[in-house]
């Protein structure tokens, strides 16, 4: 079997975005938000269907994958690999906004349903060494939770440092398959016991997609490592300009030191200039730049 990367936009979307297969993102959502009994989700209906880019370049049609339960609870699934600045900030706004744009204006505040954010992030996020985290608003004093409505998940999978021997939680053995499944050819025995976990690697198994699904897995591959070269394009100019000017200053530095020692020993503007062939308006400025520093 050969796995795809599922931080892979392509490989992503297939595995929690697929209308046919849902189990996997069942399966999924009950592990991130440690859901038990009554609360586990059993069916889930997507709000944005995923839609494979129709061109080579083409960017994804959806950013996240968005879904309803049986409960009509909201859920946003997310795969973040760039630590982007304000990420803390636009998953709150996206949340109250989905939240409140459940009811129009006037309209009675009961009808609001539970929203749930879970964040896959490749990055870290946070001090806590726990991969996994749940994310509440809670009373400071009591940690009673009476605002249950919106609520955060993470997963930081550079945190995860678990192997195939240490997992025992469902969301270990999530996390297991969302970080590792590039390194597999076959499915773990653990995954047998989850049967939306066993579909999603199934899912990912690349020898069972379309030339379609293929060819755009690829691209978004492409793209990836093209926007990564060019970042170390831009900080290799970036390093290289900062030693030209350093070098440039560095000049300027000891021009500046040279003037000022001849100066203080008498010599005038123009004897300087001429003696190291430099523009007179160049050394007249270093003496004033002096002057003015010293008084």
């Amino acid at each position: 079997m050969d796995f795809a990367d599922i931080k892979n936009d392509i490989a992503f979307r297939k595995i929690f975005g697929n209308e046919q297969k849902t189990a996997p993102l069942i399966s999924f959502l009950n592990a991130a938000l440690q859901l038990e009994g009554d609360e586990r989700v059993v069916s889930v209906s997507l709000a944005n269907p995923y839609q494979f880019p129709r061109i080579a370049g083409e960017k994804a049609t959806v950013l996240d994958v968005r879904a309803v339960d049986h409960l009509n609870r909201k859920f946003v699934v997310e795969m973040q690999v760039a630590d982007k600045k304000g990420f803390d900030k636009r998953v709150q706004y996206y949340m109250a906004r989905d939240y409140s744009m459940q009811i129009d204006e006037g309209e009675k505040y009961p009808a609001l349903n539970p929203a749930y954010f879970i964040g896959i992030l490749d990055f870290p996020f946070g001090a806590d060494t726990n991969y996994h985290t749940r994310h509440l608003i809670l009373n400071k004093s009591t940690q009673e939770h009476l605002l249950k409505d919106i609520q955060f998940s993470f997963i930081e999978l550079p945190k995860f440092n678990k192997e195939e021997t240490d997992l025992v939680t469902p969301i270990d053995k999530w996390t297991f398959f969302i970080k590792k499944s590039e390194e597999l050819h076959v499915i773990p025995d653990f995954a047998n016991e989850d049967e939306g976990l066993k579909t999603a690697f199934i899912e990912a198994d690349k020898y069972q997609w379309t030339k379609e699904e293929i060819i755009a897995y690829d691209n978004v591959t492409i793209k990836e490592a093209d926007e990564l070269q060019e970042k170390l394009k831009v900080a290799e100019q970036a390093r290289e300009q900062g030693k030209e000017e350093g070098i440039a200053e560095g000049k300027d530095s000891k021009e500046a030191e040279m003037v000022i020692k001849l100066y203080q020993k008498g010599k005038t503007e123009v004897e300087i200039a001429d003696l190291h062939d430099m523009l007179l308006e160049k050394v007249q400025q270093i003496i004033k730049k002096h002057t003015s520093s010293s008084q």
